[in-house]
């Protein structure tokens, strides 16, 4: 009997024909790829705690934008190593488009790689390295603007020095920043959906925040937002001011 179609067989001593499918071997080939729910608790446990060390939260306003920030970190690493429904849902179509690509692959996982033609190690494209710069200069973002904070919250006075005398919302600004760095390494449909959303919140908040801020420091918070941009810094700032 001929073999075709891809298919191998092995004849026992009693003549059994036993036929393995190639598809299915690489399939269990990449089986540990994904399901590893360990690094999904432990790489979202890293980033949230992070984000908590660099920004403590204490209001109301605060625990909102964590939450919202610890949500997108959590959907973001259960696709990229525990379940990839992204894959999953746009498989016929990445199937057709890119015949070949093992996209259960973890490294093929990198659709922007993918997508944009790029060619090695998906580690070292440029909108990996992109992703990388953005969400280190988030971090220090937020870990610089948290300092600023803190003390202008113990006195009970506005943060208007450091990142704080080039923008208003420094912490909401790093948020943003680490979770678009986040999109340019492993997009998924709900990071992607999310993203948006989490911006408007952000921007909800900030506007809150400001309305609280006017009403307990009033004139002296309207002339700080009067020389202050809300969301895109300025950098030439006097050094007395920004020390």
């Amino acid at each position: 009997m001929p073999i075709s179609g891809g298919w191998r067989k092995a004849v026992g001593k009693t003549n059994t024909v036993i036929t393995i499918n190639p598809t299915i071997l690489q399939e269990k080939k990449h089986e540990s790829a994904y399901g590893l729910w360990t690094l999904v608790i432990l790489n979202s446990a890293i980033f949230i705690f992070f984000a908590f060390s660099f920004t403590k939260p204490q209001t109301k306003t605060d625990w909102r934008s964590f939450g919202a920030f610890s949500a997108f970190i959590i959907a973001l690493f259960t696709e990229m190593y525990g379940f990839p429904l992204t894959i999953y849902f746009l498989s016929g179509w990445l199937a057709e488009k890119y015949p070949g690509i093992d996209f259960l692959s973890h490294e093929n996982g990198h659709l922007l790689h993918t997508l944009f033609g790029f060619e090695g190690n998906p580690h070292f494209d440029p909108l990996h390295i992109a992703s990388n710069v953005l969400i280190i200069l988030g971090f220090f973002l937020l870990a610089s603007a948290w300092s600023v904070l803190h003390k202008a919250q113990q006195t009970r006075s506005l943060a208007t020095t450091g990142w704080y005398a080039r923008c208003r919302h420094p912490q909401y600004i790093a948020f943003i920043l680490i979770m678009f760095g986040f999109l340019l390494q492993w997009p998924t449909i709900l990071t992607v959906i999310m993203f948006p959303v989490l911006v408007v919140v952000y921007v909800r908040l900030a506007k809150r925040e400001e309305r609280m801020a006017l009403k307990e420091f009033g004139d002296d918070y309207r002339r700080y937002m009067e020389v202050t941009p809300a969301w895109i810094p300025k950098f030439n700032v006097d050094k007395t001011v920004s020390n």
